[in-house]
């Protein structure tokens, strides 16, 4: 049985996406797009790129809470 991919990297949300990854890092910076940093790594619920897509305000919900002092990267 296949898992349900729950989120992806950013080269797949904009291949997902059609978009270029540098603007689906400037959406995520922007907090139009959610996402979550694990370690070094960011990921997009493909929940929140299907809402994304609907233009469904529910994309933001998740956004990135940063750590105190942690720097807001995108990649």
């Amino acid at each position: 049985m296949d898992a349900k991919v729950l989120a992806v990297n950013i080269p797949e949300a904009a291949r997902r996406l059609g978009l270029s990854i540098r603007m689906v890092a400037t959406l995520i910076s922007r907090r139009e797009l959610a996402s979550r940093k694990v370690g070094r790594r960011r990921i997009i619920p493909v929940a929140a790129l299907e809402a994304f897509i609907r233009g469904d305000p529910r994309a933001l919900r998740g956004a990135p809470t940063e750590a105190k002092g942690e720097r807001n990267s995108t990649g």
